[in-house]
């Protein structure tokens, strides 16, 4: 390839025939739509030496940078034969690599720029290096670059600000990104002499904020705003849903929708997000009616949206319809999919479609993966666990990632499994984490191992100390086993670490609002008329020949009938009689539980299905449990 000298960039055409070249091949550059169209107006400009123009050159380095035509190899290539390479091309290439996830090779770039070249890097330069340093946690490396800020006296802008107010906060360090922020910044949005740009700085503070977690300190931020835009709207409905804070993201959505501006595809993505993590269904639908109204496309991200919020407020068919109706299938709509009927235990159809998506010709990605064994591990079908993981790796050349052997370990923890679950954790090759003790150490409460369960414990409490999960499923399995002296130890270790205990809590929807009940709760309105239910409830339960499983009850309580009472009282239970009172018949009971339900609760919510005709779809904090006539979707597997 021709090399660039370092006096060419300042050559101009010097005929008319090579203007008339100059103009033309600027133009085909514009319309370029492949690789190939690329290199063969590249050649042209050598043949008739258009190519050393600066526009030209520049241009062609831009193409084959761009991830639709590109080839990040090449550009680099390319850029290497520039002999001395203006500001636009170390700017081009340094962001290909930091788009293309190579932030370190984009570093190790930019080094070369300080080092090795006359060019100052400018407005354009910093805000990526920091973006790199944020992807790689350098956070030295950022706070050098932040010096380099100040020398070349770039402070004042608000894209740099931007992005070290999100370095800073995505660091951990809210302290320094609001030192950034309040160092340009005045109550009037100033920054640049421009109110878009004050809008800027202030937006990356808000997501700044809700990033760190501070709520409080984004929220007083947006409310003292004069002036806000669609990015400052999105950013703190995004935020709310970001820190679980569902209800304030779907509150702030209905203002919008009432006053504010117009949502866009990226508000309603978190606004659905929001109602997935509530199962809202009725909010749901009211969204997607709204979608309609508006005449907005599902063949992208809203399409997919739309499938996991079917499929996590526990309306399958309904997640079936919105997939079946895209004509335009891409790889995110057959993923959501499989892992929704996955969750719901509809593993043959899950894996039916994924041999479908296969023979259409649409290559799977890693988390399509995490989603078909996933549907394997709530089916119990391990055999085909191990084929799909082999698959993954042998057909399609992907190494699993650690969420894959997660995967793996939950399947063959959940058939009870736990010795070869124990294999596949020694023969990784990464280090477990917290999920896969977790797995293991739920597989041992479901089959009472307490040995392997204190080993799996003993692990997930070095990595999360304060996570309450862990302590719990340790005292449920030492109360199964009667070993009552370890469960006391237990509670002592939780008193000493300051660790609380999250109570079982069932939500149910009705009347635009959700209902929440924990055990034992006389707190709702209603509470009179739902324990009078409860009652009627156990008759009827006794009729339809009723045990309870008394092992379900992990609290030390001598008496029979205390334990029956204690089992009653269930938050799921409270709901049902909530649901049973106040939904028409006909409609189904959809409840959302923070823990898994429990042996005793499965089978008398199987019985009440029956004795009632109700169908009531449970999601717990594992999957979903469909109650139909008597029977679960799960067979009793989960």
């Amino acid at each position: 390839m021709l090399k660039l000298s370092s006096s060419s960039q300042s050559i101009q055409p010097s005929s008319h025939s090579n203007q008339h070249h100059y103009q033309t091949h600027l133009s085909l550059l514009q319309n370029c739509k492949t690789q190939l169209d690329i290199k063969q107006i590249h050649a042209l400009t050598i043949k008739t030496s258009t190519f050393p123009q600066t526009s030209i050159s520049s241009k062609l380095l831009s193409l084959y940078a761009d991830p639709k035509f590109g080839n990040l190899e090449y550009a680099r290539s390319f850029f290497n034969q520039i002999e001395t390479p203006n500001s636009f091309a170390w700017n081009t290439i340094i962001k290909s690599y930091i788009e293309n996830h190579r932030s370190n090779d984009g570093l190790l770039l930019f080094c070369e720029l300080l080092n090795e070249s006359d060019i100052l890097p400018d407005h354009f330069t910093l805000p990526c290096v920091i973006k790199g340093c944020t992807r790689l946690s350098a956070i030295e490396e950022g706070k050098q670059i932040h010096g380099l800020v100040f020398k070349n006296g770039l402070v004042s802008d608000c894209y740099v600000q931007c992005s070290l107010i999100s370095f800073y906060s995505k660091s951990d360090d809210i302290v320094s990104a609001q030192k950034v922020f309040y160092s340009v910044n005045d109550r009037n949005l100033v920054c640049s002499n421009s109110l878009l740009d004050g809008l800027v700085t202030w937006n990356a503070m808000i997501n700044g904020y809700m990033k760190f977690g501070d709520i409080e300190s984004a929220k007083w931020l947006f409310n003292r705003m004069p002036e806000k835009n669609l990015v400052t709207w999105n950013s703190m409905v995004a935020g709310y849903e970001w820190n679980e804070k569902y209800m304030q993201a779907l509150e702030l959505f209905q203002t919008m929708v009432k006053g504010g501006p117009t949502p866009n595809n990226s508000t309603l993505v978190s606004v659905l997000s929001a109602v997935s993590g509530l199962a809202l269904i009725e909010k749901g639908r009211w969204i997607h009616s709204y979608i309609n109204r508006r005449g907005l496309r599902f063949d992208g991200i809203l399409g997919t949206s739309l499938i996991e919020m079917y499929s996590k407020c526990g309306c399958v068919e309904s997640a079936l319809n919105v997939f079946r109706a895209i004509s335009k299938k891409k790889l995110g709509h057959w993923t959501a999919i499989i892992v929704g009927l996955g969750a719901h235990g509809m593993a043959n159809h899950a894996l039916e479609l994924f041999m479908e998506m296969q023979r259409m010709g649409v290559k799977p990605h890693l988390i399509t993966f995490i989603g078909v064994l996933n549907a394997c591990s709530h089916a119990g079908m391990i055999k085909e666990g191990y084929r799909y993981f082999e698959l993954m790796k042998q057909e399609y050349a992907m190494e699993p990632m650690i969420e894959h052997y997660g995967c793996l370990v939950d399947l063959l923890c959940r058939a009870g499994h736990l010795e070869d679950a124990m294999n596949v954790i020694k023969k990784m090759p990464m280090k477990p984490n917290k999920v896969i003790w977790m797995s293991l150490l739920s597989g041992c409460r479901i089959h009472g191992n307490v040995d392997i369960g204190e080993y799996a414990a003993k692990h997930a409490f070095e990595l999360a100390p304060k996570d309450i999960g862990s302590y719990v499923l340790l005292s449920n399995i030492y109360a199964a086993a009667g070993q009552w002296d370890k469960v006391s130890m237990v509670r002592k270790t939780l008193k000493e670490r300051g660790v609380k205990k999250v109570p079982g809590c069932s939500l149910i929807e009705h009347n635009d609002k959700l209902h929440k009940f924990i055990v034992g709760d006389r707190s709702h309105p209603q509470s009179d008329e739902i324990y009078s239910k409860l009652s009627e409830m156990k008759e009827r339960l006794n009729c339809a020949g009723y045990i309870p499983d008394l092992t379900q009850v992990l609290l030390f309580i001598e008496g029979e009938k205390e334990k029956e009472a204690e089992l009653s009282n269930h938050s799921e239970r409270l709901a049902i009689a909530f649901g049973l009172i106040n939904l028409e018949p006909g409609r189904p009971i959809r409840i959302v539980k923070n823990l898994r339900v429990c042996n005793d609760c499965h089978n008398v919510t199987k019985l009440l299905s029956s004795i009632y005709d109700r169908d009531i779809i449970v999601r717990d904090n594992s999957r979903f449990h469909h109650f139909k006539k008597g029977f679960c979707s799960c067979m009793d597997y989960w």
